[in-house]
């Protein structure tokens, strides 16, 4: 599964042709999270408080981009990369 973008230890993944809705998967130290792209809600696992904070809101600052490499995981394209919320 594609690594799109890591920040503060949080590894962000998008997999080819996945199940809807919309969603990246998300590691941290042990946590796995499935997090909706729309709402940056988790819907499955877990991740620390905190964690789950920061991806919310990088969901919201790079919603646009999520949808994008959505739609071209849907197709198996090659998938963007996506600046990190510690701005690497």
């Amino acid at each position: 599964m594609p690594v799109i973008s890591t920040f503060f230890g949080i590894l962000i993944r998008m997999w080819h042709d996945d199940h809807p809705p919309p969603h990246i998967h998300v590691e941290y130290q042990g946590f796995e999270a499935l997090v909706e792209i729309e709402a940056g809600n988790v819907k499955a696992g877990q991740l620390p408080r905190k964690v789950a904070r920061i991806v919310r809101e990088w969901c919201f600052e790079h919603r646009q981009e999520l949808r994008e490499n959505w739609i071209k995981a849907q197709s198996f394209e090659p998938l963007d990369k996506i600046q990190g919320a510690d701005r690497d």
